[in-house]
């Protein structure tokens, strides 16, 4: 049986960090989403990564490797 994913505490999380964390794993699954970015905008209490826009094929592909990783 699969461990639960490893949560984090978000004041502890570099959105840097987290972007590119994010950037490799898409990778992996062979998805690239162009538009991903730490937002700019520094007067948010929590600074954020934006996913940005994508193709209807891209969403579906993110869709399918989100529903096989759940399943595992």
């Amino acid at each position: 049986m699969a461990s639960a994913p490893e949560m984090h505490d978000v004041s502890n999380v570099d959105p840097f960090t987290a972007m590119e964390s994010l950037r490799a794993a898409l990778d992996r699954a062979g998805i690239v989403l162009p538009s991903l970015a730490v937002d700019p905008q520094e007067s948010y209490r929590v600074r954020l990564v934006v996913l940005g826009r994508v193709r209807p094929d891209v969403a579906m592909r993110l869709a399918d490797a989100l529903q096989r990783g759940a399943a595992a």
